[in-house]
């Protein structure tokens, strides 16, 4: 039995070692593998997929899906006659392999941050679910290696809503494409365990008496924050759901930090700000969907023939073309994904220092972008106020006020937005958790109940 956090931003496993979580060593990864996979293409992964499947579900997929696997081998015979390595790969090594050759292969970062989408059709569910099915596969063969044996029992870390609106049919949407993925490689028995509540359990231990614990998990895709009843009393019962006081979640997190991080410190590089000859200011619907990584809709607008055809006028009616040369470049050599890591590793250097000098060179020889913790502030500005709406919310909803607020998440690990959450409720200790590993180690100590 395992907790496994399939995360937004890391993927983590964890098992239960002399009454303790232990985070598991994943290969290469080590503890935490980044949430990203890379293939040559797109129409191989479901052939990868179904040669890693456990066994008895093999059938039954192949059955299903004889046109896609008709059509990946296709693809993959090109890749052979092209001499191209047909691998998928997964974590930094995906990451590499896309920033050899943006325009190369397909990347995608994050893949939980689309599981709820709205509209999407059967043929993009399966699509996800392929790749869902796909990490988790490799992840459980690295597990397995790891312990020496196989693994058929697993709890699974989930948001409190995947995407904000009609949260319902989303969540469903969501936990039945994770459901499926799991049971494709090999997981008897799924359970799921909302990420806050995960990462509350692991804070319980430390707990010697009863106590109030509004718990702010800010992940790679969402912030969801749950008021807890927490202490020694309660820590082996399996229903909790009279400790469970309340709950808010909603779809902001890292992803959406390092997209305004972007917005306001990167793309005025490309003409964002700048002005059309006739003085108008540039419209700036295409740099938004540019880098709007995490929304399926969005990047479809924006890598159109259409929008290709739009961005070349732009660039003709610019007053600077040569900014605007810029985002053609983004749109032909597919750098959405570029430009958002440079954000995202702008953001992390401003954990430590006050100032990052980002590397653009790859839209213009040369150039580079100096950011600070200030601007940084100001992108944040939306994403800040809505998690502290949030946090009140779950307080008001619980009708009573937190003895300790418990913070967790990679993305708190910024400094900005610590001193922002620890302003919002100035009486009460605000205790800051394993930024990465709270979830893992609190889903593990879950299956070790349940599954006991």
């Amino acid at each position: 039995m395992i907790g496994f956090d399939y995360g937004t931003s890391n993927c983590a496993v964890g098992i239960m070692e002399k009454d303790q979580p232990k985070l598991l060593n994943l290969g290469e990864h080590g503890r935490f593998m980044a949430s990203s996979l890379y293939s040559p293409s797109r129409d191989v992964i479901v052939n990868w997929l179904q040669k890693n499947i456990n066994e008895p579900h093999k059938a039954k997929f192949t059955a299903l899906r004889q046109y896609q696997l008709s059509k990946g081998q296709e693809a993959l015979e090109d890749l052979r006659y092209d001499g191209i390595a047909e691998h998928l790969s997964f974590g930094k090594e995906a990451l590499s392999r896309y920033l050899d050759d943006p325009s190369e292969g397909y990347y995608i970062k994050s893949p939980k941050s689309f599981l709820g989408t709205n509209g999407l059709l059967a043929p993009q569910i399966a699509f996800f679910e392929h790749i869902v099915a796909s990490m988790m596969a490799h992840v459980k063969q690295l597990t397995e290696n790891e312990l020496q044996r196989e693994v058929t029992q697993v709890v699974i870390g989930r948001p409190i809503n995947f995407q904000g609106r009609n949260s319902e049919e989303s969540n469903k949407q969501a936990i039945q494409v994770l459901t499926n993925a799991a049971k494709h490689v090999g997981y008897q028995d799924v359970e799921f365990q909302f990420e806050p509540v995960a990462a509350g359990f692991d804070y319980e231990a430390k707990l010697t008496e009863e106590t109030r614990v509004l718990v702010v998990d800010i992940g790679g895709g969402t912030t969801d924050c749950s008021m807890l009843l927490m202490g020694p009393s309660f820590i082996n019962k399996l229903d909790r759901s009279a400790e469970l006081l309340s709950h808010s979640g909603k779809r902001i997190g890292g992803n959406d930090f390092d997209i305004q991080l972007a917005l306001k410190g990167i793309m005025p590089n490309l003409g964002m700000t700048s002005q059309l000859l006739t003085d108008k200011p540039m419209p700036v619907n295409s740099y938004h969907e540019a880098v709007a990584i995490n929304d399926v809709n969005a990047q479809t607008e924006f890598y159109n023939a259409k929008n290709g055809r739009f961005l070349a006028q732009l660039k003709r009616d610019s007053k600077q073309p040569e900014l605007l040369a810029r985002l053609l470049k983004v749109y032909e050599q597919k750098l959405s994904y570029q430009l958002v890591n440079s954000a995202e590793q702008a953001k992390i250097n401003l954990t430590d220092n006050h100032q990052f000098l980002v590397d653009l060179s790859y839209l213009d020889a040369g150039l580079a972008q100096s950011v600070d913790r200030e601007l940084f502030l100001q992108a944040s500005e939306n994403q800040l106020n809505n998690i502290a709406q949030l946090m009140r919310e779950a307080v008001e909803l619980a009708e009573c006020q937190p003895d300790v607020i418990f913070v967790t998440g990679g993305t708190a690990k910024s400094p900005v937005i610590n001193q922002f959450l620890q302003q919002q409720f100035n009486n009460i200790p605000v205790v800051i958790g394993d930024h990465f590993g709270s979830v893992t180690s609190g889903l593990t100590r879950w299956s070790q109940r349940i599954f006991a």
